[in-house]
């Protein structure tokens, strides 16, 4: 960040920057940085959450479902599923029963593993999806508005360094 921008944000009093920023200063900065993007990502997830419920009357991990099933036009195992999500495959099962009673997926055994079921959007479910979707995208423009063109960019490739270096480290760990 530039001094400029670095002395701006001092500017601004806790309330106006979240109760996160209220770290000491012996606090470490990578401490503060997560406790920011924490406190970041679980603000737009709940807003998120309410508008989906209050505008569709479903929930997020729904449309996260929904979502996986979309980018694998082709279907998926309820395994890949599961890990896509990262849920429990009891979670996956429950999503899938009610979602295959609304007629927006079809479940399938999967032609290359019997063992398995494979899971895909219906022409209804890609449709109503796509329309959620839409809406949902808007949201997240919306909130994400205070930021400009170059901040978001430079946020994007921060992030993405960053999701490199913990990938790595996994690795590393393996």
């Amino acid at each position: 960040m530039k001094k400029a921008t670095l002395k701006a944000v001092r500017l601004l009093d806790d309330d106006q920057i979240g109760i996160e920023a209220r770290a000491g200063d012996a606090d470490h900065q990578a401490l503060k940085v997560w406790l920011r993007l924490l406190a970041c990502t679980t603000q737009i997830e709940t807003e998120i959450r309410r508008r989906l419920r209050k505008e569709f009357g479903i929930t997020l991990a729904r449309f996260d479902y929904l979502a996986q099933l979309h980018r694998h036009p082709d279907g998926l195992r309820m395994s890949a599923l599961s890990r896509y999500l990262m849920v429990t495959g009891g979670n996956v099962t429950a999503l899938t029963d009610d979602l295959e009673a609304e007629g927006l997926v079809v479940r399938e055994t999967d032609a290359e593993d019997r063992r398995s079921f494979k899971v895909a959007l219906t022409a209804a479910g890609r449709k109503a999806f796509e329309k959620v979707a839409q809406v949902h995208e808007g949201w997240v423009v919306e909130l994400l508005a205070g930021l400009g063109i170059e901040q978001k960019l430079e946020l994007h490739d921060l992030l993405g360094r960053l999701r490199v270096h913990l990938s790595q480290s996994q690795e590393n760990q393996a």
